[in-house]
C-alpha cells in the first residue's frame, strides 16, 4: 500500500514538472515573440535617432554604420532653420485644434442625439451613418477636391479643416458611452425642467470624459499626421502643414540630392510631440475606447 501511494505521488510530482517545464517553455517564447516584435517595430526610430547627428558622408558609406562615429547635433538646427520649422508648427497646431474644437461640437451634439433624443428615423439614419464607414476614405478625395475647388477654399485653412469635420467612426464611439448612463438620469432632469443642452453639459459630458479625451487625442494626431489632403489643397508654402511641408525642404534644387540626415532631425522633432503624448496619454485612449465598447 506504500509503494502504491509513493508510485502515485512520483507520478504526480513528474506531470508537475513536465508542467512547469511546458509553461516555462511557452512563457519564453511568448517574451521572444514579444522582444522581436519590439525590436521590429522600434529599430526605424532608432535608425531615425542615429542618422539625424551623423554626418552626409558618413550616412552615404557602402557600409552602413549602426552608432555615429561623431555627433552632429548641428543637423537639428539646420533642419528648424531649413524647413522654416517654426510657420509649418503654427500651421499644423491652427488647423489641429480648430478642427478639433469645432469636431468635438458637432459629435457630442450627435451622439446625444442618437443616444437620447427620440425622432422619427433616427435608427436608420444612424444606420445609414454606419454604413458609410464601409466606403474607402480616398473615394472621397476626388469629390472634396471639387468641391472644394469650386467654393475657392485652395491654399486656405477652411480646405484644411471644413472636409474632416465630421467623423462616424467618433459619433458611434461617443454614442456608445452615453447609451451606458442611465437613461433614469434624463428623465428625472426632464421633471426637474432642466433643457437638454444643460443636461449634456452637466451630466453626460462629466461622465463621458475620458472617450471625449480620447477623441480629442485622436483627432489631434489624425491633423498631425495628415498628409495627402493639404498635399492637394495646400500648396502655398504659408498654409503647408507639417507632413508635406517637409517633402522637399531638405532637396537641393541644382542637383536634386536630398540631405538625408538633415531630413532625419526634422523628422525626430516633428515625431516628438506625438511621443510625449503617446507616454502620457496613452492611459485616456486605452480607457475611452474600452468603456466606449462594454455597454453597462
Amino acid at each position: 500500500m506504500t509503494n502504491n501511494v509513493s508510485m502515485a505521488e512520483k507520478d504526480i510530482q513528474k506531470v508537475s514538472a513536465q508542467q512547469r517545464v511546458l509553461k516555462i517553455l511557452s512563457q519564453v517564447l511568448v517574451y521572444a515573440f514579444l522582444l522581436t516584435a519590439a525590436l521590429t517595430v522600434l529599430f526605424p526610430f532608432y535608425w531615425m535617432l542615429i542618422s539625424s547627428v551623423k554626418s552626409l558622408a558618413e550616412y552615404e558609406l557602402a557600409v552602413p554604420t549602426f552608432f555615429p562615429r561623431k555627433f552632429q547635433f548641428f543637423n537639428y538646427v539646420e533642419a528648424f532653420n531649413t524647413a522654416n520649422l517654426g510657420r509649418l508648427f503654427l500651421n499644423t497646431l491652427f488647423v489641429g485644434v480648430v478642427s478639433t474644437v469645432l469636431s468635438l461640437i458637432i459629435t457630442v451634439l450627435s451622439a446625444f442625439a442618437f443616444a437620447r433624443l427620440e425622432f422619427k428615423g433616427k435608427n436608420a439614419l444612424f444606420a445609414a451613418l454606419l454604413a458609410t464607414m464601409m466606403i474607402p476614405g480616398e473615394l472621397f478625395t476626388i469629390t472634396n477636391y471639387l468641391t472644394v475647388d469650386a467654393f475657392g477654399w485652395m491654399n486656405t485653412f477652411t480646405a484644411l479643416i471644413v472636409p474632416f469635420l465630421v467623423s462616424v467612426f467618433y459619433i458611434y464611439l461617443l454614442k456608445q458611452n452615453f447609451m451606458q448612463i442611465p437613461n433614469e438620469l434624463y428623465l428625472a432632469a426632464k421633471v426637474d425642467g432642466t433643457t437638454d443642452l444643460k443636461y449634456l453639459w452637466k451630466v453626460m459630458i462629466p461622465l463621458a470624459l475620458p472617450t471625449l479625451i480620447s477623441i480629442t487625442i485622436l483627432k489631434m494626431m489624425g491633423a498631425w499626421n495628415s498628409y495627402i489632403w493639404p498635399r492637394l489643397v495646400a500648396n502655398d508654402p504659408d498654409m503647408q502643414l507639417i507632413t508635406n511641408g517637409l517633402r522637399n525642404a531638405f532637396t537641393d534644387v541644382n542637383s536634386g540630392k536630398t540631405n538625408i540626415p538633415v531630413q532625419m532631425a526634422a523628422v525626430a522633432i516633428v515625431s516628438f510631440p506625438l511621443f510625449l503624448v503617446f507616454i502620457f496619454l496613452r492611459k485616456y485612449i486605452m480607457k475611452g475606447v474600452s468603456r466606449s465598447g462594454i455597454k453597462g
